[in-house]
């Protein structure tokens, strides 16, 4: 639930029920908690994943990412270069890159956006 009462906004919950991302055979859960807030260019919201198909995600924005819980591990599809993200740690994605998400187990993540639209 989103609070308006003043120019500083709350969601309340905002890592829990997160929506489908519906691919096939991927467990990956992905919701916006503030979509462009009073006409910025930022969203942000909580990234969910659980043991399953890899979920491939193509950037075509700029993302940060901090890792809430679990762990990630990350491969650039271009390069090859595969990373380890933990509970603590923050990632960046470049707009054009194309990562491969596993995990696992369990991982949530909360990112923010440059980005105009809704994944």
């Amino acid at each position: 639930m989103t609070t308006t009462e003043g120019p500083i906004l709350k969601v309340q919950d905002g890592a829990t029920n997160l929506p489908s991302m519906e691919v096939e055979g991927s467990k990956a859960f992905i919701g916006d908690a503030f979509v462009n807030p009073g006409g910025a260019v930022i969203c942000s919201g909580f990234f969910e994943l659980f043991h399953s198909e890899p979920l491939i995600y193509e950037y075509t924005y700029d993302e940060t990412k901090y890792v809430v819980e679990g762990d990630f591990t990350l491969t650039d599809m271009a390069t090859g270069q595969v990373v380890t993200a933990v509970k603590g740690d923050v990632l960046f994605f470049p707009k054009g890159t194309t990562v491969k998400f596993e995990t696992s187990g369990h991982a949530v993540g909360f990112y923010a956006g440059h980005r105009t639209f809704a994944p």
